[in-house]
Order: C-alpha cells, then sequence, then structure tokens
C-alpha cells in the first residue's frame, strides 16, 4: 500500500499494485498467443511467427528472466523502500542476463565489452527514467503505452513482425491497467510496475533492427532516443537539478516536467495528457524518419 506522506496527493492509502497486474496481463496474452502459434499449421503469417519465436527463443527467455528480477525488485523496494544499491544491483543483474543470451546493443562497435556495458547502461537508464516519470496518476503507464505502440508500428512497418506482436501487447496490458490508474487512481504502478514499464520500453529499443537494408542510415539506430525522448529528457534534467543542489540523484523531489506543468496552473489531468501528447509527436517523427 502507499500510504498519504511527504510529496504525495492522495488522502488514504493506495494499493500498489500496478507491477503485478501489468505482468499477468502480459503474460497471460504472451502464453496464450505462443501455444496458439504452434498448434497452427506452418504457413504465412503463422510460419513467421514460429520461426521468430525459434530463432530468438533464447533471448526471449533471458528477457523474461529479466523482466521477473525487475518485477521482484520493485515488489521489495515498494514494501521496505531499498537502498540504492541493492536496487540498482537487481536491476544491473537483469540487462547483464539480458544481455547474456543475446540481445545487445552494438552501435557498429565489435566490441562485446561495449557491447555488454552500452547495453546494461541504455536498461539501468530508461528503468530508472520511466521510475522518475511515475509521479501522477498515469504519466508513466501512458508514457509505456505511447512508446511501445510506437515500438510497434515502426516493427510492423519493417516486417519485424515477433518485435511488433511483442510491442502491441505491452501496449495491451498496459491499456487494461491505465483506467485503474487515469484519471483517478484505485491503484497505482508503484516500483514494481514503473520498473517493469522502463524495462519493457527498454528491450523494445534493443530488439527491432534499425538499421536495415531498407533502411540503411547508420542515425537509425538512434530511434529510440527519439521515441522515447520524454522520459529521457526529464531523467537527464532533474539529476542534473539535483547535482547542481548537492542533492543524491535518487532523492526524489518536485522538479519533473508534469510537477513545472501544474505551477503553471495545469491540472494533474492536463499536465499529464500534454506529456503524452508530447510523447506521442516525438514518437510520430520517429516513425516519420523510417
Amino acid at each position: 500500500m502507499d500510504d498519504p506522506g511527504h510529496r504525495k496527493i492522495h488522502a488514504l492509502p493506495v494499493p500498489l499494485a500496478g507491477g503485478p497486474a501489468v505482468m499477468t496481463g502480459l503474460l497471460g496474452a504472451l502464453i496464450g498467443g505462443t501455444v496458439f502459434a504452434f498448434i497452427q499449421s506452418s504457413t504465412g503469417t503463422m510460419a513467421l511467427f514460429q520461426y521468430g519465436l525459434g530463432r530468438r527463443s533464447v533471448e526471449l527467455l533471458g528477457i523474461s528472466a529479466g523482466a521477473f528480477i525487475v518485477l521482484l525488485v520493485g515488489l521489495r523496494d515498494d514494501k521496505v523502500d531499498l537502498r540504492p544499491i541493492p536496487k540498482f544491483g537487481g536491476q544491473l543483474l537483469a540487462a547483464l542476463i539480458v544481455a547474456a543470451t543475446g540481445a545487445r546493443i552494438t552501435l557498429f562497435v565489435h566490441s562485446a565489452i561495449f557491447s555488454y556495458c552500452i547495453t546494461a547502461l541504455w536498461i539501468l537508464t530508461v528503468i530508472n527514467a520511466f521510475n522518475f516519470m511515475d509521479n501522477m496518476n498515469g504519466l508513466c503507464a501512458g508514457l509505456g503505452a505511447v512508446g511501445a505502440a510506437w515500438f510497434g508500428l515502426i516493427g510492423a512497418q519493417s516486417g519485424q513482425y515477433l518485435v511488433a506482436t511483442m510491442a502491441f501487447l505491452i501496449v495491451g496490458a498496459l491499456l487494461g491497467f491505465l483506467p485503474f490508474n487515469f484519471p483517478k487512481a484505485t491503484a497505482f504502478l508503484g516500483d514494481s510496475g514503473s520498473h517493469l514499464v522502463g524495462y519493457l520500453l527498454a528491450i523494445l529499443g534493443i530488439l527491432p533492427h534499425f538499421y536495415t537494408p531498407k533502411h540503411p542510415h547508420e542515425l537509425a539506430v538512434l530511434t529510440p532516443l527519439l521515441i522515447l525522448a520524454v522520459p529521457l529528457v526529464d531523467l537527464a534534467w532533474v539529476v542534473i537539478i539535483r547535482w547542481r543542489k548537492g542533492q543524491p540523484f535518487y532523492i526524489g523531489d518536485t522538479n519533473h516536467l508534469s510537477h513545472r506543468l501544474t505551477r503553471r496552473g495545469l491540472s494533474s489531468t492536463q499536465a499529464v495528457l500534454i506529456i503524452w501528447l508530447l510523447a506521442a509527436i516525438f514518437g510520430g517523427l520517429a516513425y516519420l524518419w523510417q
């Protein structure tokens, strides 16, 4: 339960149910879809899905393991308020498992060490960017759904059906939770939910092949930065502010974009809708860039 207190705007305790709710919605569809794919005849679209699942099964197992790790770390954090080191340690473990099972960023640098390091840095950064954005009802879940939708559209456009399917599964899981979280919350994402959303969006930034023969410009690998520009810029902004003030970067404050919008007279709901729209615009630019 999230009890009222410092920097809290709710007057009564609210369940921190978002992480298990999103994971349940995602796994239910994923397991059911996988079973359905393999009992169908190996022709047409189903053949493509079966091929993709078989070819990337190890990666998918690593991604699933990482998802459970960040979920459990977040649940523990919701329960006892973990210190930064064990929290980051759990996030790093999940990132390294993902990298070890083959889902890695290369950026055209032929070095395993570089690939592991940049992959871990990306996953940790995006997890914490979404964790930081979980400061108003619906903000984090909505940003996750918007980002996943654009990743899904880009994956579908380039014929990467497995990636597109995973992205749209994430969209569905988040949209299923959103009515309980926005505009009035009967449940919060909690750290388990925000960690999981950030992790899933980080994975969607790794899995697709943005640099392809059809789109051979090297800057295409920066597409995830554009889709996730809002949470990433917000993270960088508040970290710089806290560093200048001599505060630990992991201690929360009210300098996020959402807080600045409400200080200008907008309601929380209006601020969230504007940030969703901003994220949708950046995602649209990334889509047009393909």
